[in-house]
């Protein structure tokens, strides 16, 4: 952090032990809880409630033991919790990203868990139970999976880029994304769509992906899976010249990123 005080290091191991045990206790809290039977219930609702009931167990669990252990910090949720706090640490949390995979049963869902100190994110975890898979990065420590050092896949040429990204509900939105995704399509080798932004954000960290983008992503969507993905070599923003938003994130390794991005912008993925 050029021409700031030195972050504490003894604070980001406190962070980082206090985000993993949250993010490691609601995963199994979704993992043991979810119902064999959820995407397949008998009615329309039931199977929407049961997640609905499971995403603020999740976040309950996440924010107790937060404030718990902490409880001078903020904290922001996608489940609407939201706390001021005195300390400049904010905790931000997507206790259940990926909640329409969770459903079905599919293994693209996980705990997104992040420290900001000052604004800045020091500190993610994001635990995908299904998956097995427990990414982690401090600012300045490099990135994580199950403990093991990951870093971003080599610059491919453009057309053997593996891109992911994702959809909006709104209509209209979903229908212009479609026709960028038309666009772009035939220039790279393929293009994904997991379902959960956190997700997506620790595969390109762990070279699983040359590069993701979507637009309408949430700070608690970005938080912790883009810093894994810069801690492990990758450029992260949003329009050119700009910060990732909820106008649109870009997340690739460097080349890959200002090719992407570029391209974005010409055909105007970041409005409907």
């Amino acid at each position: 952090m050029p021409d700031q005080t030195p972050l504490d290091e003894t604070l980001l191991d406190e962070l980082l032990e206090v985000a993993l045990d949250a993010a490691r206790q609601a995963g199994a809290l979704l993992r043991d809880g979810r119902p064999a039977d959820l995407g397949v219930a008998a009615t329309k609702s039931s199977p929407v409630d049961v997640v609905t009931e499971m995403d603020l167990a999740s976040e309950k669990l996440v924010l107790e033991l937060i404030t718990g252990r902490r409880p001078l910090d903020g904290y922001l949720g996608e489940e609407g919790a939201e706390v001021t706090g005195t300390s400049g640490v904010r905790w931000v949390v997507d206790p259940l990203d990926g909640t329409v995979n969770y459903l079905y049963g599919l293994p693209n869902w996980a705990v997104s868990v992040a420290a900001e100190l000052d604004g800045q994110a020091v500190v993610g975890v994001v635990f995908a139970p299904a998956r097995g898979e427990l990414f982690q990065a401090v600012l300045g420590r490099g990135a994580l999976l199950d403990g093991r050092p990951i870093a971003v896949r080599p610059t491919p040429p453009w057309g053997q880029a593996l891109v992911a990204t994702g959809f909006g509900y709104a209509l209209a939105t979903r229908t212009h994304q479609a026709e960028v995704l038309n666009r772009l399509m035939p220039e790279l080798r393929d293009i994904r769509r997991g379902g959960a932004a956190a997700v997506d954000l620790c595969d390109v960290a762990a070279g699983r992906l040359d590069g993701y983008y979507e637009r309408g992503l949430a700070p608690w969507d970005l938080a912790a899976g883009g810093l894994i993905a810069r801690e492990a070599g990758a450029l992260t923003g949003g329009r050119p010249g700009a910060e990732a938003a909820r106008e649109l994130v870009v997340a690739a390794p460097p080349g890959t990123f200002e090719r992407l991005q570029a391209r974005l912008e010409e055909l105007g993925a970041w409005h409907d």
